[in-house]
């Protein structure tokens, strides 16, 4: 089994994909800012599953299971900051925030499964 077939990266992986979509509209004067921190914070998620998975250590695994995490606490932070400002409709933000919960619990309940 790669790291593809975990549940946790492949929502991790939607979300990001997801987000990107969302953030297309954003003001461009955001550009260097706003887009650019949730764009980071939302690759940073399913990258660091896929590179604790590929470490083939618990430990480390772990660590970057809770780094992924961080970043999923992040990325609610710039969401809900960008839907405050209306760069997204409340539809937009539900939709993402649904996502960023459903892979929350999913990354939760794998890091619980391993400790």
């Amino acid at each position: 089994m790669g790291f593809r077939e975990l549940l946790a990266w492949q929502k991790a992986f939607d979300l990001t994909i997801e987000t990107y979509k969302v953030i297309r509209k954003f003001p461009k004067s955001e550009v260097y800012g706003l887009i650019s921190q949730i764009q980071r914070s939302a690759v940073s998620i399913p990258a660091n599953i896929a590179e604790g998975y590929e470490r083939n250590h618990r430990k480390e695994y772990l660590q970057h299971l809770f780094i992924a995490k961080g970043s999923l606490g992040e990325l609610e932070t710039y969401l809900l900051l960008s839907s405050r400002l209306g760069y997204l409709s409340e539809g937009e933000y539900d939709s993402i925030e649904k996502i960023r919960k459903e892979t929350t619990k999913i990354l939760v309940g794998l890091i619980k499964s391993l400790s």
